[in-house]
């Protein structure tokens, strides 16, 4: 059965959609919520004649959906059977009591810490029939798989493409009302830490890349965030020319005089943000002028396109022609879907399905960039929540000139 027939019913996304953030959180029904997601699991598996699927989170292959049907954080095995069972394996046992939401709980150290035998211990208890049938993760390597298929005598091990794991990545790109709660929270923390960040630029406190992205770290765990959604890439004029400048910071002049990036994300409840500003502190060139004006005339070009039943590549490729028509390109993709993973369905390219459409509850980045060895480079990032009606920007990046 296609993914796309047992989207779960989505209540109206408007622009108001999640904005008052901490009182959704803190009102969360997490128990009925993970129960929720886990039974558009269970439907997919008896639709696809499947017994029980296996999600596992370990350092050797993260898998953020054990989490979206857990609320486990990491590390641990979750076992969801067709007849709506869930058995949660973790590696932390006093954290998954504290914070998981599972039929039943049962740590790692009973199995030895050995993966195939814990999933082989608790698929025994199923009843799952005369001929039952496992999925297990796409991404596991194929010594892994014989070790499965070699302990679960009498079970047909699935490893595929088109898996309940897949399905489940396409859910996670449609936002509840939770997620775009937790999202905008994670939004509001990022604007206000760019917010002081310009502050800090205008009063000299802020002068290096280090600078930055120290004020960043530290910042956002007074905010209540857990961490950075990935390690944050922050370009002063000599190394901005990067799309993703290596190493992501040093201790080189930033916000000087000519095109500085800072891109960043912060994470709450596991919801990430992205966002990406661009400091132009003059005299610029007529070349960098010229950049910064075509990266803010595509953003807002396009940024209409984000709209529920839109064509997604189509703003990838109305992008492109923009760029085109001022002689430059852009080398990377539009946009992705943010959420659990910072680069999750959907993606904005023009690699992307062409029927492939925007949907409410959709939280998609809108970024495009320039980068020349000589000027230096321009980005403009902004997270943007796909509404029923238009779209709304819950990040306030922007081309800070000084």
């Amino acid at each position: 059965m296609a993914a796309e027939e047992n989207t779960q019913t989505q209540p109206a996304i408007t622009k108001d959609t999640g904005a008052d953030y901490d009182r959704i959180i803190n009102s969360a029904d997490l128990e009925s919520l993970y129960i929720l997601r886990r039974t558009a699991v269970t439907y997919f598996l008896k639709m696809n004649n499947l017994s029980a699927v296996v999600f596992e989170d370990s350092e050797e292959r993260r898998e953020p959906s054990l989490r979206y049907l857990c609320g486990h954080p990491s590390d641990a095995i979750l076992i969801i059977a067709a007849d709506g069972n869930s058995v949660l394996i973790p590696w932390d046992e006093n954290l998954a009591r504290e914070r998981a939401h599972a039929g039943k709980i049962i740590p790692f150290t009973k199995y030895n810490r050995k993966n195939t035998t814990a999933v082989r211990e608790v698929l025994k208890k199923l009843n799952a029939g005369s001929r039952p049938s496992v999925e297990i993760p796409p991404a596991t390597s194929y010594p892994l798989f014989l070790e499965y298929v070699s302990e679960l005598e009498g079970w047909d091990v699935k490893c595929r493409t088109n898996s309940t794991h897949d399905f489940v990545v396409h859910q996670r790109s449609v936002k509840d009302d939770y997620e775009i709660a937790c999202t905008r929270k994670a939004a509001a923390i990022t604007s206000y830490m760019t917010d002081e960040i310009e502050k800090m630029l205008r009063n000299g406190k802020i002068s290096c890349e280090i600078d930055v992205a120290l004020f960043i770290e530290k910042e956002l765990r007074m905010q209540g965030c857990e961490r950075t959604g990935f390690d944050t890439l922050a370009a002063g004029p000599e190394r901005s020319f990067a799309i993703h400048a290596f190493p992501g910071y040093t201790g080189s002049e930033w916000g000087t005089r000519g095109l500085s990036i800072l891109d960043y994300g912060v994470v709450f409840n596991g919801y990430t943000s992205d966002a990406t500003i661009t400091i132009a502190r003059g005299p610029l060139t007529k070349e960098q002028q010229k950049q910064i004006e075509t990266i803010q005339y595509v953003f807002d070009t396009v940024k209409p396109l984000y709209a529920a039943g839109q064509g997604i590549r189509a703003a990838s490729e109305k992008a492109d022609a923009l760029f085109a028509k001022s002689k430059v390109s852009m080398p990377h993709g539009l946009g992705h879907g943010i959420g659990l993973e910072i680069h999750e369905e959907p993606f904005v390219s023009k690699k992307t399905d062409a029927k492939a459409l925007f949907k409410p509850g959709m939280i998609v980045t809108l970024e495009p960039g320039l980068y020349d060895p000589k000027t230096g480079g321009c980005r403009l990032e902004n997270d943007i929540l796909i509404c029923d009606e238009g779209n709304v920007q819950i990040t306030n990046s922007r081309i800070i000139t000084l």
